[in-house]
């Protein structure tokens, strides 16, 4: 039992192909290679990107607890609702 030869490999692409079509395919190619590039991108810049989200993270919990100390009044355009359960 040797590897595959490449009359078995376009086999399987020729197979591939007719199930998932060729749009389908050039979309997954494309989410894929955006996947890939904003990794790249966010490894590139996690190191930058470390210190300005521990003065974020500082920042929002100052607000926090800023906020949980006086409360804010309720904004008058949200809308409360209820769920119902169908009988």
């Amino acid at each position: 039992m040797g590897s595959f030869s490449i009359w078995h490999w376009l086999i399987v692409l020729l197979i591939v192909v007719m199930v998932f079509g060729t749009k389908k395919l050039k979309n997954i190619g494309g989410d894929l290679g955006g996947a890939v590039k904003g990794f790249k991108d966010g490894m590139k810049d996690g190191g930058q990107n470390a210190a300005a989200a521990d003065d974020a993270a500082a920042t929002a919990s100052a607000q926090v607890t800023a906020s949980a100390a006086s409360p804010a009044p309720a904004d008058k355009t949200t809308i409360d609702v209820q769920a119902r359960q169908k009988s």
